[in-house]
């Protein structure tokens, strides 16, 4: 196929290591991430569940963190364009089954709901979005919002979830 085929392409491979029940299928984890990135990207990425330990695993080599978090973003860092026959690499979702389970069941959020905040907040954040400062946070959450209420789901960072 050729590069101008592939213009509106977005190649999601959705890696499943985790042993919890409730995880959503592929296909939404797909539609959920393509829903976040729009339809104009060229672009491929990984999206790996993963148990506890290897969540804290990469999030304390990578990211310098303690234990498990519910998403981690890895930028794919390319300095060359690939043959013409792929696509270029966004980068890598890293997502933590036992670690969203607890938050839905702690903020009394439906499992579905949460994963799809999880999956667009990462998305998200593999197309430049940041919450490292006040301002980049409200931006982040507004398109968050706004991209959950489109999918039918209501605002994850209002008080009854």
């Amino acid at each position: 196929m050729a590069a101008s085929d592939k213009r509106d392409e977005l190649e999601i491979d959705v890696q499943n290591a985790s042993s919890c029940e409730g995880i959503p299928r592929a296909e939404s984890l797909r539609r959920w991430v393509r829903h976040a990135l729009g339809g104009d990207r060229a672009v491929a990425l990984t999206v790996r569940i993963v148990d506890e330990s290897e969540g804290a695993d990469l999030n304390e080599r990578y990211r310098h963190g303690h234990g498990a978090t519910n998403v981690l973003a890895f930028a794919a860092e390319v300095p060359d364009l690939p043959p013409a026959d792929e696509l270029p690499l966004l980068g890598d979702l890293v997502i933590c089954a036992p670690v969203l389970e607890r938050e839905a069941g702690a903020q009394g959020k439906s499992l579905e709901a949460h994963w799809a905040h999880i999956a667009i907040h990462g998305a998200l954040h593999l197309a430049g979005f940041a919450h490292d400062v006040a301002t980049a946070a409200e931006a982040m959450e507004a398109r968050e919002i706004e991209l959950l209420a489109a999918l039918g789901f209501g605002d994850p960072y209002a008080d009854d979830g």
